[in-house]
């Protein structure tokens, strides 16, 4: 699992998801328990506390990164992409059970429980988080105008790859972002369109209404098949070393895509 990448059969998923889903589970199941040997009967509505967490942890990532939700509201809400502040909810989470708890066994025991799935979260994302390695080569792309493109350029350069396929829908939601972050970015953001010509890629284009800036046509879908175990969208972020510092599986935020883009140009 060299980039953080857990296949469940023909499914993709980012490891550190799949752990804070089971921490969930896990918490909820707590909850009962504490309910059940405390004879607290409101411990087991408790899994508001899930909602609170959640909540709070979205919205001071929000806050954060409030330049790039700005370009759209909406975004805020779209949690499945990703981004959120750890920290935040646990402290807003332990709050909420003090206040709902009061005192006794029940909240002695809901806050042990809460600062143990902390403490496994903060080890275990700092464990599964992928130590860089290096970029596979890339293969010969070519521009939507048929020329092909320079990927001798990108050497010593920090740059971006997005694997994307127009019938692929989140790739299509995620589109308008990718090309307008790629016309503003300073390192090259190369959107790789899988194996579609560049006919059928300039009539979408030209009915969805913004231009193709950074759309690039492997037309054998190597990148496809060695960036996020072939799953697409799938972005990846290279460092000027050649390194991927991040893979990002599914969709990317502005504010996810704007973090990692500052981390490899730095």
């Amino acid at each position: 699992m060299t980039d953080g990448i857990v296949q469940l059969g023909p499914i993709a998923l980012a490891a550190d998801r799949l752990l804070a889903v089971a921490l969930m589970l896990a918490f909820l199941f707590a909850m009962d328990r504490i309910a059940v040997r405390s004879g607290r009967t409101d411990a087991k509505a408790l899994g508001a506390t899930l909602l609170v967490a959640i909540v709070a942890a979205r919205a001071a990532y929000v806050a954060k990164h409030w330049t790039a939700f700005s370009y759209d509201y909406l975004d805020t809400i779209a949690i499945w992409q990703g981004g959120f502040v750890a920290w935040a909810g646990f402290v807003a989470a332990a709050l909420f059970l003090g206040w709902r708890l009061r005192k006794g066994r029940a909240l002695i025991l809901a806050e042990a429980a809460l600062a143990l799935c902390a403490l496994v979260w903060f080890a275990g994302a700092a464990a599964l988080k992928p130590a860089p390695y290096p970029m596979p080569d890339l293969p010969a792309l070519t521009t939507l105008e048929g020329e092909p493109f320079d990927t001798a350029s990108l050497k010593g350069r920090p740059y971006v790859v997005n694997v994307w396929a127009i019938w692929c829908a989140p790739c299509r939601r995620e589109l308008p972002m990718l090309t307008d972050e790629a016309a503003r970015s300073d390192i090259p953001v190369l959107l790789a369109n899988q194996r579609e010509d560049a006919e059928s890629i300039m009539l979408y284009f030209d009915d969805a209404g913004f231009l193709p800036s950074g759309v690039v046509l492997d037309e054998e879908g190597v990148l496809g098949r060695d960036l996020g175990n072939g799953t697409i969208p799938t972005t990846v972020f290279v460092d000027a070393s050649g390194k991927v510092v991040t893979t990002h599986v599914g969709e990317i935020s502005r504010a996810g895509f704007r973090e990692e883009v500052a981390g490899i140009s730095e």
